[in-house]
């Protein structure tokens, strides 16, 4: 898969507020992944992020 930033992505867990919607805001070796609810900010590793992200 070829993702962007900005692009809106589904994860196969959900976040505790609810949401499944995270927005990309930066790739590189790291992901950094923005909760579409409640704005929580996490920063995983590459390989994480592909497995974890389902659409």
């Amino acid at each position: 898969m070829d993702y962007q930033v900005g692009d809106i992505v589904k994860t196969k867990k959900q976040h505790p507020c609810g949401s499944k919607e995270w927005e990309i805001t930066r790739i590189g070796i790291d992901f950094k992944l923005k909760c579409t609810v409640c704005g929580h900010i996490i920063v995983i590793p590459r390989e994480k992020a592909l497995k974890i992200i389902k659409k």
